[in-house]
């Protein structure tokens, strides 16, 4: 299992994502982003508008993707 915040996905804040892979940290942040704007915090309406279009547009993602494979792939396990 691995860490990575929402800051270093992109996002606004510090909250801590755990997964056993980078697609399930990749997911967990979207989610965060998700609920986070549906609850009103417009901080996370940026981050939120980049994930959309990163779901919407994959192959124009891909450098993101990759990088933050390649960021969990580097992280400790804890």
């Amino acid at each position: 299992m691995k860490t990575m915040t929402c800051s270093s996905l992109g996002g606004p804040c510090e909250l801590e994502h755990r997964a056993e892979t980078a697609d399930d940290i990749i997911k967990a942040q979207d989610k965060h982003l998700r609920e986070a704007v549906k609850a009103g915090d417009g901080s996370h309406a940026a981050a939120r508008e980049a994930m959309k279009g990163r779901w919407m547009h994959p192959k124009k993602s891909l450098d993101w993707y990759n990088g933050v494979k390649r960021a969990y792939a580097e992280l400790p396990v804890n």
